[in-house]
């Protein structure tokens, strides 16, 4: 079974997030980018899934420190920002793609079996 890290400070969210995918994936959540960071690195997950906005570090600084260490594990950057320019700097940052919350199920189921086969 794959292994998805999802970097999410929201309750909500997470909730959401794993009601979605627990049938499907082994979870790991991390609250906040710092131990997103960790997490990535100690358990080499198969896909991450990094909300932008996050205490500690945001995302984008999340994403970058995982990149160095971890190139080849996807990150989808996800936000609550729709804004082109967000998109941008997601990928400017390391993310493979990027979802707007509420995050949209087709779309994301998309994205999972377009990097995770």
């Amino acid at each position: 079974m794959k292994t998805i890290l999802i970097v999410e400070d929201t309750e909500l969210n997470i909730d959401l997030l794993t009601q979605l995918l627990e049938d499907d994936y082994s979870l790991i959540v991390a609250k906040d980018g710092g131990q997103g960071v960790s997490m990535a690195l100690e358990k080499k997950p198969d896909l991450i899934l990094m909300d932008i906005s996050l205490p500690v570090l945001d995302g984008y600084e999340a994403t970058r420190k995982i990149r160095e260490a971890l190139p080849a594990i996807p990150i989808i950057g996800l936000s609550a920002h729709a804004m082109e320019g967000h998109k941008q700097k997601a990928e400017d940052a390391g993310c493979d793609d990027y979802l707007t919350k509420p995050v949209n199920d087709m779309y994301l189921f998309e994205m999972l079996t377009k990097y995770l086969g």
